[in-house]
C-alpha cells in the first residue's frame, strides 16, 4: 500500500509540473529515471541499513557537540540568564548557528567545502547530464544556503538564460543552509533532516526538469570561479556577522510569523468558529495523504505543510514538534522530511533581492516567476517526503 502511495505522489508531482511548465515539449525522460532511482538508493541507505543509521547517528553526534560548543560562547555573553536557569530557543538553538557559520567560513577559506562541492557537482553532471553550474548550484545550496550561493557565482548570473535562472533558483529554495542543520535537528529527528538534504538536491532538478525542459550548448556551460578573502581572520569576522545576521533575521521573523498565524487564528475562531491552519489542514490533506501519510492524520499533516509554505520552516517545526509524537512515525517521517527547505512565501523575496543585489535585470526576472518558482520548490519537497515515505 505505501508503494502504491508513492507511485500515485510521484504521479502527482509530474503531472502538477507539467501543468506549469515553460516548454509542453522536449522533456528528458532518462535523467529524470536515472536521479529517482539514485534517490530510491540513497534513501533506503540512510533510513534502513546499518551504514546509513550508523552514519546519520554520527553526523547527528557531531551536530550536538558543535551546537553545545556553540552554546558556550552564548553562555559567556549571557551567562546572568543562563544562571537564573532561563533556556530560550534564542539563546540555545538560533544563536550557534554564529559559531557553525564561523566553521563554514573556515572550511571555505582552506577550499575543503569548494573542493567537495565541485566534485559532487560533477559527479552529478554524469548522472544527470544538465549544466555544470546546474549542479554546482544543486550542491552548494544544499551546504551554503539561498542567498549566499549566488555569491559563489556572481561572476556569472548575469550571462545565464531565463530558463537556467529558473533551475538555479529553483535548487536554492529547495536546499537549506549547513549553518542551521543543527537548530532543525533540535527540533525534529536528525535522520529525516539528513535525509532530506541529501535527496533535495535530486528532488529540484528533477522538478526543473518537468517544469523548464531546455538544452543547453557547451558554450553556455560557464566554468565556477572561486574568489579567496585575503586573510583568514577577515574570512572570520565576516563568517560571525553573517551568522548573527541569520539569526537575528529567523528571530525576527519567527516573532512576526507566528503572531501573525495566532492573529489570523483568532479571526478565523471568533468569524468561522474553525482555525486557519484547520482549514489550511484540509485544503492540505489529499496532497498529504497522496504522498502516504493515513487519512486519519492527513489533516493534522496537511495543516503542518501549509504552516511552511505560508511562514517558513522554522514556524511549522515548532508547530509540529507539539504534535510529533501524537501521528505515527510514517507520518512523523514523511511531513519532516517535506520541512527540510526554504521553500516558502518568504524565500520568493529573499532569492529575488539576492540576485538582484547582483544583477538588477536577473533580479527583476526572478521576481516575474517568483511564483512559479514556489510552486517547483514545494513540488520538490512533496517529491522528496513521498520517497522518505516508501523506506519509513
Amino acid at each position: 500500500m505505501s508503494i502504491l502511495f508513492s507511485l500515485t505522489g510521484l504521479l502527482l508531482v509530474y503531472v502538477l509540473g507539467r501543468l506549469i511548465s515553460f516548454n509542453r515539449r522536449g522533456i528528458k525522460y532518462r535523467p529524470i529515471l536515472t536521479m529517482l532511482v539514485v534517490q530510491v538508493v540513497l534513501a533506503f541507505i540512510l533510513l534502513n541499513t546499518k551504514i546509513g543509521i550508523s552514519l546519520i547517528s554520527a553526523i547527528s553526534r557531531g551536530f550536538e557537540r558543535l551546537m553545545s560548543i556553540g552554546v558556550s560562547g552564548v553562555d559567556f555573553v549571557f551567562g546572568g540568564l543562563e544562571n537564573k536557569g532561563i533556556s530560550t530557543f534564542f539563546l540555545d538553538v538560533l544563536l550557534p548557528i554564529v559559531f557553525i557559520s564561523v566553521l563554514i567560513g573556515i572550511l571555505s577559506y582552506y577550499r575543503i567545502l569548494p573542493f567537495i562541492i565541485k566534485y559532487v557537482g560533477l559527479g552529478l553532471n554524469k548522472i544527470n547530464g544538465m549544466g555544470k553550474l546546474e549542479n554546482y548550484i544543486a550542491v552548494s545550496s544544499a551546504i551554503l544556503g539561498q542567498s549566499e550561493v549566488f555569491l559563489t557565482t556572481k561572476n556569472q548570473i548575469g550571462s545565464v538564460s531565463e530558463r537556467r535562472l529558473y533551475t538555479l533558483c529553483t535548487s536554492a529554495m529547495s536546499a537549506v543552509s549547513i549553518a542551521i542543520v543543527g537548530a532543525y535537528m533540535t527540533m525534529i529527528e536528525p535522520r529525516f533532516v539528513v535525509t532530506a538534504i541529501v535527496i533535495n538536491i535530486f528532488s529540484a532538478l528533477i522538478v526543473a526538469i518537468i517544469i523548464n525542459p531546455y538544452d543547453l550548448e557547451n558554450e553556455e556551460d560557464l566554468a565556477i570561479e572561486h574568489e579567496r578573502e585575503s586573510n583568514l581572520f577577515e574570512n572570520i569576522s565576516e563568517s560571525v556577522m553573517d551568522g548573527f545576521k541569520v539569526a537575528i533575521i529567523v528571530a525576527a521573523m519567527l516573532i512576526g510569523y507566528i503572531g501573525l498565524i495566532q492573529l489570523i487564528n483568532a479571526l478565523f475562531l471568533t468569524v468561522f468558529t474553525i482555525s486557519f491552519q484547520t482549514v489550511l489542514g484540509y485544503i492540505f490533506a489529499p496532497i498529504a495523504m497522496l504522498m502516504g501519510v493515513p487519512w486519519s492524520e492527513a489533516i493534522q499533516a496537511g495543516s503542518i505543510m501549509a504552516t511552511k509554505l505560508v511562514t517558513n520552516e522554522f514556524v511549522a517545526m515548532l508547530d509540529f514538534k507539539k504534535i510529533a509524537g501524537q501521528v505515527s512515525p510514517r507520518t512523523a517521517g514523511i511531513v519532516s522530511v517535506f520541512l527540510v527547505s526554504f521553500a516558502n512565501f518568504s524565500s520568493i523575496g529573499i532569492i529575488t533581492g539576492a540576485v538582484k543585489a547582483l544583477h538588477e535585470k536577473q533580479g527583476d526576472v526572478v521576481a516575474k516567476f517568483g511564483l512559479k518558482l514556489l510552486y517547483g520548490s514545494t513540488l520538490a519537497s512533496i517529491l522528496s517526503a513521498t520517497i522518505a515515505g516508501l523506506f519509513i
